[in-house]
């Protein structure tokens, strides 16, 4: 078996970080690494990996009802509307990460996102922009690369243009960790069962095309 790799209660080859709870076993199985092309969920999965820094995504995951109860299901009309008693209402809010930081850049990236939708016609053309094809020369060295490594050349030209743009808390390992979530790499490990899956959604997937930029 290939390192990296562990069998699920069910028999299933799965990376093995996804076998360690049954959330991270379905969040594993049924999103990450699927291709996304929703502009709340984009939107959404940004912000969420601005609440990780510090702390693990499992811990975001089982609030993420919470937050989207919060941040008004992270429509970024919606949040880029928040004003200052929302930030008092976050803060005092149990079900969310308490930072006032991440709150405020929440409620910042909301209104970058406007601009980012005017100006590309989505938040998802903006994104799927960022996509490139591998060009290491097989698989075996993609996935090894990919296990050595936190970030990409992808990943840091997204995580420079949106600091550029007025974005906070994308620095390039949290805009490659956005990036192997929504579907812009497929970073399942080989011998895991989900990465067919994720490679035939991501051959299915049309990227959104919006206006040049």
């Amino acid at each position: 078996m290939n390192e990296g790799i562990a069998i699920g209660d069910d028999g299933r080859h799965r990376c093995s970080w996804g076998t360690s709870t049954e959330d991270y076993v379905a969040y594993h199985d049924t999103e990450w690494g699927f291709p996304v092309s929703d502009d709340r969920r984009l939107f959404e999965k940004i912000c969420l990996e601005g609440f990780q820094s510090g702390l693990s995504w499992l811990t975001i995951l089982r609030k993420r009802e919470a937050f989207r109860a919060a941040f008004a299901g992270f429509d970024p009309v919606r949040v880029a509307a928040f004003g200052d008693d929302d930030v008092t209402r976050l803060l005092g809010d149990p079900g969310i990460v308490r930072h006032g930081g991440k709150i405020r850049s929440t409620i910042n990236n909301a209104r970058c996102v406007l601009d980012v939708v005017e100006e590309r016609g989505s938040l998802a053309a903006y994104v799927w922009s960022f996509e490139a094809a591998d060009e290491r020369p097989d698989e075996a060295a993609t996935i090894e690369w990919r296990r050595a490594n936190t970030t990409s050349p992808e990943s840091v030209a997204m995580a420079k243009d949106l600091k550029k743009r007025g974005f906070s808390f994308v620095g390039p390992t949290t805009v490659y960790a956005f990036m192997q979530a929504m579907g812009l790499v497929n970073d399942h490990l080989e011998g895991c069962y989900v990465r067919a899956e994720v490679e035939a959604a991501r051959a299915a997937f049309v990227p959104p095309v919006g206006r040049p930029g």
